[in-house]
């Protein structure tokens, strides 16, 4: 099958929910070069909060493969989702598999802001590392697009058992919200996609019985 035709049929998603970008406001600066030249839109690949809490301008959103890659909870939150004294967890690219989810266009005019505003918002922690991939994305076929791989030499990244990570999740509370609401809302977002994750559908389900104990 080629990448044109195994893109066809893939939705467009342009609902969100509500964002309150000043959360995401922590001072951390970009002082790179764009992933793209001048004059070009920027692709960004979301798999996370960024599929339902975008914070930025896009032109169209649409559905978007990425391999190599998977998504899972394996970054303590002391920010976001939890605090220092009782971390919460969040989504990362981790190496292996494939993962789907949202591909934004960036118009020219708005990337480098958005560059800036996604840099500041992903890089507490030091955690991530920013890269262009390649994404087949609905209706245009293979990109590149700029996303967040984790890090693991990073302190914050682990690895626990689906039990453990309920657990935190079902108790954990951040700047940002309820640790459980993170979880739901990107079950819900890839619901709408049309790509659920029976993986986060078990860590839901497994972390709604934790907190109505």
């Amino acid at each position: 099958m080629s990448a044109a035709d195994e893109a066809k049929g893939l939705t467009t998603l342009k609902e969100h929910s509500p964002v309150d970008v000043g959360v995401y406001r922590t001072g951390i600066r970009f002082q790179g070069t764009l992933p793209v030249p001048a004059g070009q839109p920027l692709w960004v690949f979301a798999y996370g909060s960024l599929m339902w809490n975008p914070g930025f301008t896009y032109e169209e959103a649409v559905h978007g493969k990425l391999r190599g890659y998977h998504r899972r909870f394996c970054v303590r939150s002391t920010h976001y989702r939890g605090s220092p004294e009782a971390p919460g967890l969040v989504l990362g690219l981790d190496a292996g598999g494939a993962c789907e989810g949202l591909v934004y266009k960036v118009p020219p005019e708005a990337v480098e802001e958005t560059v800036s505003y996604l840099y500041e918002r992903e890089m507490i922690g030091d955690v991530y590392q920013p890269m262009l991939l390649p994404v087949l994305a609905a209706h245009h076929g293979n990109l590149r697009a700029y996303t967040f791989v984790v890090r693991p030499d990073a302190p914050d990244y682990c690895n626990l058992p689906e039990a453990e990570c309920a657990a935190i999740i079902a108790a954990a509370e951040g700047l940002a919200g309820r640790n459980l609401d993170y979880l739901a809302n990107t079950v819900r977002h890839l619901e709408k996609l049309g790509v659920p994750d029976q993986q986060l559908h078990d860590l839901l389900a497994l972390a709604r019985d934790h907190h109505a104990r």
